[in-house]
C-alpha cells in the first residue's frame, strides 16, 4: 500500500510598514523614485553614523501584535545580524532576535475543513535591505538603496498549516488585519508584503518533522498556491525514492513552476547575533501600551457582526463589502448620510464592482466621495431621475468624482413625468407601429416591453417608466 504523506507548513511574513520614513533614519519610504535619491548615511551604512528609532514603527508592530493577539514584549532591544552581502550596506541587519516585540499569538482562520487557529511565533521589527538590478547589456551589478532602511516587521508562525488552502486563508486574514490598521496596504505585486513558505513532509501519524526547506520569491497567493503544491510534490518524490530532503532555501520560478535552490539553510548561529550597541532597548510603558490598545480600530470580524445585526443586509454582501477597507469605509459612510444601508450596499456590489472589473483595479484605487453617491440614492429615490440615467451619472461620480445634482441639472437629466408630453409621444409611437399594436392586441403581451423602449429613446431615457407603461396600456 502507497504511504500517506502530510504537509506541514509554517509562514514568515514579511510587511513593509506604511510610514512615511524610515526606520532609524528620516529618509523617505515612497515607493519608486530615481535609485539612490531617498539615501543618507545612515541608511547606506556610512561609518560612524548613528541610527535612532522611529516611534511609529513601534506603534505599528504594536497594533499589529495587539489584533494578532500576541503578547507585547514592554522590554524589547535590536540585534546585528551580520552576513555580508552588496544590497547590505552595513554589511548587517538590525533586526530582533532575543527580545522580538511581539510573541505567542494566533489568528483563527476559516476553510472548508471548518475553522482552526494558527500560532504565531513571534512578531519582530526590523531594516529592508536595498535593491540589487543586473544589468545585462554591461554585464555588472547595480545596487539601489533606496529601499534600505525602509522599516518591516517579520511575522513568524508555528509550524500550523498543513495545506495551500489554509496558507492562503491565514495570509488573506493577516492581510486584511494589517489594512484595517492602516500599518500597511500589503501589496503583493509591490513587494509590501512578502512571504517565505517553510514546507516539510512526513508519513501520515509520524510525531517527528520532515526536514524542511524554505521558498523565496513568491509575490502573489497564487504562486504561492503553486510553490506549495511543487515543493510537496518535490519532497514525497525524493523519499519514495529513498533520498533524502536536503534543508536549503530554494527560489520558486512561477513561469517554470519549478524550484530551484539558493543555499544551503543558515542558523541563528551563522549571523552571530549580537545586541546593537547603538540601539538602546526599547521600554514600552503601560500607558503607551494603553494608548495603542484604544486607538486599535473595529477589525474586520467585528465590522461583519456589526453589519449582520444594524444593517440587515445579506451575508455574502456583507463579506465582500469588508472584503477591503476602502470599500467597508465608503458603505459606512454614504449610509450615515443617506440611511439607506440596502441601496449604498446595491451601488457598491453592482456598478461600483463592475466598473472596478473592468478597469482591473483594485478597490484601493476608489476615489469618489460617500457625499456624491449618497446625493445619487436620494435624487433617484425622489424620482428626480430614473434608473437608466441614474447608472449613467454613477459612471461618472466613479471616474471623475462629479456632483449629480449640478450634473443632473446641467444636462438636462431630470425625470419627465409631464402626462401631457408623455401622451403625445406614446401617441407618435402607437403611430409609427402598427403591427406592434396589433400583435399586443392579439395577445403578445411581451411587445409592451418594444414600445415602453420605443418611448424612452424618443424621450432620451428621460421619462418616466412606470408612466409610460400605465399610458401605453391606457391607449391600447
Amino acid at each position: 500500500m502507497s504511504k500517506q504523506y502530510e504537509t506541514v507548513i509554517g509562514l514568515e511574513v514579511h510587511v513593509e510598514l506604511a510610514t512615511k520614513t524610515k526606520i532609524f533614519c528620516g529618509c523617505s519610504t515612497a515607493f519608486g523614485g530615481a535609485p539612490n535619491t531617498h539615501t543618507c548615511p545612515v541608511c547606506t551604512g556610512m561609518p560612524g553614523s548613528l541610527p535612532v528609532l522611529n516611534k511609529q514603527v513601534v506603534e505599528y508592530a504594536m497594533a499589529v501584535g495587539l489584533a494578532t493577539n500576541c503578547e507585547i514584549n514592554q522590554f524589547c532591544k535590536f540585534d546585528r545580524k551580520n552576513y555580508f552581502y552588496p544590497d547590505n550596506p552595513q554589511n548587517y541587519q538590525i533586526s530582533q532576535l532575543y527580545l522580538p516585540i511581539c510573541h505567542d499569538g494566533g489568528i483563527e482562520i476559516e476553510t472548508a475543513a471548518g475553522k482552526k487557529v494558527i500560532g504565531i511565533h513571534e512578531i519582530h521589527m526590523e531594516e529592508d535591505a536595498g535593491k540589487l538590478i543586473h544589468d545585462e547589456w554591461d554585464d555588472c551589478t547595480l545596487v539601489d538603496y533606496n529601499r534600505s532602511g525602509v522599516p518591516l516587521i517579520e511575522i513568524v508562525s508555528e509550524p500550523d498549516m498543513r495545506s495551500a488552502e489554509e496558507v492562503i486563508a491565514y495570509l488573506d486574514k493577516l492581510r486584511l488585519i494589517v489594512q484595517y490598521l492602516g500599518a500597511s496596504d500589503c501589496k503583493l505585486q509591490e513587494g509590501s508584503m512578502r512571504a517565505d513558505v517553510n514546507l516539510s513532509v512526513r508519513e501520515v501519524g509520524a510525531e517527528k518533522f520532515g526536514t524542511r526547506t524554505e521558498m523565496k520569491n513568491l509575490n502573489s497567493f497564487k504562486a504561492i498556491a503553486r510553490a506549495i503544491e511543487g515543493e510537496r510534490a518535490r519532497q514525497i518524490e525524493l523519499l519514495e525514492e529513498g533520498r533524502a530532503v536536503v534543508q536549503e532555501t530554494r527560489r520558486w520560478d512561477d513561469n517554470k513552476e519549478y524550484s530551484y535552490p539558493m543555499r544551503s539553510k543558515e542558523d541563528a548561529h551563522d549571523y552571530r547575533y549580537f545586541p546593537d550597541p547603538d540601539l538602546v532597548p526599547v521600554v514600552i510603558s503601560d500607558e503607551w501600551l494603553q494608548a495603542v490598545k484604544d486607538r486599535q480600530p473595529e477589525l474586520r470580524t467585528e465590522k461583519l457582526e456589526r453589519y449582520r445585526k444594524e444593517f440587515d443586509i445579506p451575508q455574502y454582501d456583507a463579506e465582500i463589502l469588508t472584503g477591503a477597507k476602502k470599500m467597508a469605509d465608503l458603505f459606512e459612510e454614504t449610509t450615515a448620510l443617506c440611511g439607506k444601508p440596502k441601496k449604498v450596499s446595491n451601488w457598491l456590489m453592482g456598478e461600483t464592482l463592475r466598473l472596478l472589473k473592468e478597469e482591473g483595479a483594485e478597490p484601493d484605487a476608489l476615489a469618489f466621495s460617500p457625499e456624491h453617491l449618497a446625493k445619487l440614492i436620494e435624487l433617484t429615490d425622489a424620482g428626480t431621475i430614473n434608473q437608466t440615467v441614474a447608472k449613467e451619472v454613477f459612471e461618472k461620480i466613479f471616474r471623475e468624482d462629479i456632483d449629480p445634482e449640478r450634473y443632473v441639472e446641467e444636462h438636462g437629466l431630470r425625470m419627465v413625468s409631464d402626462e401631457g408630453l408623455l401622451r403625445a409621444v406614446v401617441e407618435q409611437v402607437i403611430a409609427a407601429n402598427p403591427q406592434s399594436v396589433a400583435d399586443y392586441r392579439g395577445g403578445k403581451d411581451r411587445v409592451l416591453g418594444f414600445l415602453v423602449g420605443q418611448t424612452m429613446k424618443q424621450m432620451k431615457g428621460k421619462a418616466n417608466p412606470g408612466a409610460v407603461n400605465q399610458l401605453l396600456r391606457e391607449l391600447l
